[in-house]
């Protein structure tokens, strides 16, 4: 199974931020969204990082809440690690894994086209396995 059937199934809407926003406004934004991360995008909507809610925390944890001013920016994963729809969904599995992140940005021609979290992930690898069990068992039952 690849990305582009997850994007299909969950759609591509991904909420983004630009970096100058301060960290406040995308803490408001998390919390009002339930979500877990935002993805910080130029107007051209070219990837220049991912806000999550650990990093929020580590920067507090660093500084105190006067980082609330500060400016997304500041406190950002610069260097993002993306997938294309054509990934298969194990070899994501394994980048989010060995990465230690739970979002990961999809982009076709350097723009972003959606977010795959690790929950939607495990989501669809444990529904493969399910359909794989069900027909196994009518096989046997046919046998």
């Amino acid at each position: 199974m690849t990305i582009a059937r997850i994007l299909a199934a969950k759609g591509g809407d991904v909420v983004t931020t630009q970096p100058h926003r301060t960290l406040a406004e995308v803490a408001e934004v998390l919390g009002a969204k339930n979500i877990g991360a935002v993805v910080v995008a130029d107007d051209q909507g070219s990837v220049t990082g991912i806000l999550s809610e650990r990093d929020i925390i580590r920067a507090v944890a660093k500084r105190g809440t006067a980082v609330f001013n500060d400016a997304v920016s500041m406190h950002m994963t610069a260097e993002v690690i993306t997938t294309s729809e054509d990934e298969r969904v194990h070899v994501a599995m394994e980048k989010m894994t060995n990465g230690r992140f739970r979002h990961l940005p999809v982009i076709r021609h350097e723009r972003l086209v959606g977010l795959v979290s690790i929950g939607d992930l495990v989501r669809h690898r444990l529904a493969e396995y399910e359909y794989e069990h069900k027909v196994m068992r009518e096989y046997i039952a046919t046998a």
